[in-house]
């Protein structure tokens, strides 16, 4: 990669990586003084400007700064006025580049005296100009081309930058925060340098000289590296590593946006974006590009949504073709508001499901009922209780064993669950409700000391088994899980076949309306329904015990209320199973609308699928949306034809395609172009989970940085030290800067 920044002059710093670069430069800015040069020579003390280079070989990086570029890997400096110096009396007299063979000056000559008639009288004012002023010029090209070479001061400064970026690239691959130790953890009168300070403390202990020498030349009193020169350093490497990224997602041009669920750093909430296309090697990939400080207010979070994206990180939203948001109920409301403000501006971007996650569990997080949040999250404490230590595990297998000795084979399953994430699954309700009695009897087992093993189990683990034991044995929770179960069983079949095979998929879009005929069958007849699920959540609290009443808060408000017959049973269809039916009705209305529904059709595009359906199908009437996404759209209904002909005769032994990955693969794929085009933009719907969460989970909310956290995360992302250091002068210092400018001062203790 050739990277380059613009100065304030316009000049372009270029690292030529092959000798073939190095010659082909040289040549054509007819520097024969240079051709014995090496790369690396070339790298560290020349410039081109940037003029010298089409529009079309330059990118831009860095959103903060407006004097930066990056140069495209086949960048070749083509452009050069080679008659300039002809009308120039003070470059006339600068050492040439290169002798011009005959030909040349011949060509040379021609064209200086076609154009002597109409360019004599500017040529005349020009030079007048440059005999009254002759250092004009001279800072204009010849800044340009002149050899500019760096000094001792200013190599030295690059060389203590890169170790610094060096530091904060380790730190954040290695999940390290920048903090140390808190200060009440550190005992009186001893000093404990932070984590940065001490990586800085073993580098120079090691032997690097460009870090000890600026230590020996900083005031006693100041910091070695400010906490601002810190953030400032931080900003640039997660700039340059996203920049890697978003220049990818460009080339490409379709990509699709996805966030994850909201997360503390450091106090505050953000969400995490996430990107999702196919690259230049035809692989699909999702990537994480940054936190988006997450508004209270859904307009706003809307609109800075859209700023982010296409003013901050330069994306095309024209070139976007989905949108999926992993969010619990609280946030689902307002990032729907954010779908629909982006669908108003471009329709092109599909509102769908994030596939990775549990259509089930996606819908039970977006049900606007109070008490499904509070028991949504005591699953999740459970689950995560269980798993803080394998004795617990083994506690919750010893009690299953008893439970279920007359069927071992159900218990032997549900122990291989309970190891598990098994909140995450398309059956979360389900084996809740069969392992509810062996969680109830493991807690207070634990909670009292009576349990099988002779483990004693401290303070905290007794504490915090009593508090999840009393939130499970809630009358409340009791029925807003049997609920969940039996309304989300509509849905349970549905949802795995989204996670399943690419034929899967395409079998479940066309089941959709079944699904969805079922769910408003069950909202006209809900007292029957409701009366059922009641009846089976009364004989679970009859079963475990449990005193069968209504809410607290509801029974306070009823106080002195003498009309009021309500009962539990109407209390909790009114405000629980008629809620959440309706709400999981218009969700999926919402989700998977008549735009999502075809873009799953044409997923009869992969041969397997085409197989399946006996090769009768017609992905020609379902594609037209994406018909401007075509290189050749005039010529589909015939490459169609084709591509179908292609594997219902093919060979014996050629198996089909059984997802789109494998047909983009095809070495024959872009003799279909318009298939090509389909297949990537069906391919980039958003389908895919971000894997690389442990940043996140592991690290304390008040240590998270979200500069950080892209490192760590795109652990695997190139990065330029050279690119990092340039930048950073570029942006915070300046010729006249001493070296330690950036220290603060600190008191005297």
């Amino acid at each position: 990669m050739v990277y380059g920044f613009f100065s304030f002059s316009l000049n372009i710093e270029c690292k030529l990586e092959n000798s073939w670069h190095h010659q082909k430069w040289v040549e054509n800015c007819r520097r024969a003084d240079l051709e014995d040069k090496m790369p690396d020579q070339l790298n560290k003390h020349y410039r081109l400007c940037a003029k010298h280079f089409e529009t079309s070989m330059i990118c831009r990086t860095i959103h903060f700064s407006p004097y930066s570029t990056v140069l495209r890997d086949n960048a070749i400096p083509t452009v050069f006025d080679l008659t300039s110096h002809l009308n120039n009396p003070h470059s006339r007299h600068r050492k040439r580049i290169k002798e011009l063979s005959e030909d040349e000056i011949r060509t040379l000559k021609q064209k200086k005296i076609d154009e002597t008639s109409e360019q004599e009288p500017k040529h005349k004012e020009i030079n007048n100009s440059n005999a009254q002023n002759p250092s004009a010029e001279e800072g204009g090209e010849e800044q340009d081309e002149d050899i500019l070479p760096l000094t001792l001061e200013e190599t030295e400064n690059k060389e203590y930058l890169k170790s610094l970026f060096e530091i904060f690239i380790l730190m954040g691959k290695q999940n390290i925060s920048l903090d140390g130790h808190e200060t009440d953890e550190i005992p009186e009168g001893l000093f404990t340098p932070d984590n940065f300070q001490a990586q800085l403390e073993c580098r120079i202990n090691s032997g690097e000289e460009v870090l000890r020498k600026r230590f020996e030349t900083t005031a006693v009193n100041t910091l070695f590296c400010s906490k601002t020169q810190q953030n400032q350093m931080l900003e640039i490497c997660e700039s340059c590593i996203r920049e890697e990224t978003l220049r990818e997602v460009r080339d490409s041009h379709f990509f699709s946006i996805i966030t994850d669920d909201v997360v503390d750093i450091a106090g505050e909430e953000h969400l995490p974006v996430l990107v999702r296309f196919v690259d230049e090697s035809h692989n699909l990939r999702e990537e994480f590009v940054g936190f988006l400080p997450y508004e209270a207010d859904a307009e706003i979070l809307a609109v800075k949504f859209h700023t982010t994206i296409t003013e901050k990180w330069e994306l095309n939203m024209e070139y976007c073709r989905g949108q999926a948001y992993i969010v619990s109920s609280e946030f689902s409301s307002k990032m729907k508001v954010v779908a629909s403000r982006l669908l108003e501006k471009y329709p092109q971007t599909v509102y769908t499901l994030c596939s990775s996650y549990a259509l089930n569990m996606w819908l039970a997080k977006s049900v606007p009922v109070v008490g499904v949040s509070v028991v949504l999250g005591t699953i999740e404490e459970v689950c995560s209780f269980f798993h803080r230590s394998p004795q617990l595990l083994l506690e919750l297998d010893n009690v299953i064993s008893v439970l279920f000795q007359n069927n071992e084979e159900k218990g032997k399953e549900l122990k291989e669950i309970c190891h598990s994430q098994w909140t995450c699954r398309h059956d979360a309700f389900e084996i809740l409700v069969d392992l509810l009695q062996a969680l109830v009897l493991c807690l207070d087992g634990i909670n009292s000391d009576n349990s099988d093993t002779n483990i004693r189990w401290n303070n905290y683990i007794a504490g915090r088994a009593f508090v999840l034991c009393s939130a499970v044995i809630d009358f409340d929770f009791i029925v807003t899980i049997v609920v969940l179960k039996n309304v989300l069983s509509f849905t349970r079949a549905f949802g795995k076949n989204l996670q399943g095979l690419t034929s899967d998929v395409f079998f479940a879009a066309s089941s959709f309306t079944a699904v969805l005929h079922s769910l408003n069958e069950v909202m006209e007849n809900i007292e029957v329904y409701h009366e059922f699920w009641f009846e089976e959540a009364t004989n679970w609290a009859t079963k475990l015990d449990i005193q069968m009443k209504l809410p607290g808060k509801f029974r306070r408000a009823q106080q002195g209320n003498l009309e009021s017959q309500l009962t539990s049973e109407s209390y909790y269809k009114e405000t629980l199973s008629v809620p959440t039916v309706k709400h999981i009705i218009q969700e999926l209305k919402d989700i998977f609308s008549e735009q999502h529904l075809k873009a799953l059709t044409c997923l009869s595009l992969v041969p397997s699928v085409m197989g399946q359906l006996k090769f009768n199908t017609s992905e020609e009437h379902h594609a037209d949306m994406y018909r401007r996404d075509l290189p050749n759209p005039d010529t589909l209904s015939a490459e169609l034809h084709c591509w179908r002909i292609k594997w219902k005769h093919r060979g014996k032994d050629i198996e089909l395609p059984s997802t789109i990955y494998e047909a983009l693969h095809l070495p024959d794929i872009k003799v279909f172009p318009n298939v090509y085009a389909l297949l990537e933009v069906l391919c980039i719907l958003p389908v895919m989970k971000i894997e690389n969460e442990p940043y996140l989970r592991n690290t304390l909310t008040d240590q998270r940085s979200s500069n950080l956290a892209l490192l760590n995360i795109n652990f695997d992302i190139k990065h330029d030290l050279d690119l990092m250091v340039d930048t950073y002068i570029k942006l915070y210092t300046t010729k006249s800067e001493l070296p330690t400018d950036n220290s603060e001062t600190i008191e005297n203790t």
